[in-house]
């Protein structure tokens, strides 16, 4: 599988956006907060994703910044495990609710369980 975060795959639209947080299903797993539902754009054919981590938290961008870029690290990298748990094209919205910064590793495998968690959740 590519392992780019293609810009295809950004999920930066204010509708799909507003639909995503009115119509998604929720998943915690501390510090991580996963939102997804089905893409109901017939025109793509691929998982869009996007991450947000609170200002409120992280008052420094840099802070920030450097959160929204492991989230996207561990999204690109565990990109088959998500294929493979949606058939269908998704959108995703990943949350970072945390009050301190976690190692990558940490994060990598929190994002794991979370994905383990969807795709249990999708069989049922």
């Amino acid at each position: 599988m590519n392992q780019k975060y293609s810009r295809n795959e950004h999920l930066k639209n204010y509708k799909q956006i507003q639909y995503l947080f009115e119509n998604g299903v929720w998943v915690n797993k501390y510090p991580l907060k996963l939102i997804h539902c089905p893409n109901l754009d017939q025109a793509t054919n691929f998982h869009k994703f996007g991450v947000s981590v609170s200002k409120r938290n992280y008052k420094r961008a840099v802070d920030r910044n450097y959160i929204k870029r492991l989230l996207r690290e561990c999204f690109r990298l565990n990109k088959d495990q998500l294929y493979s748990a949606f058939s269908q094209p998704h959108l995703f919205m990943l949350l970072y609710v945390g009050k301190e910064i976690i190692t990558y590793k940490d994060l990598e495998d929190t994002y794991k369980n979370l994905l383990n968690k969807c795709s249990f959740k999708e069989q049922v």
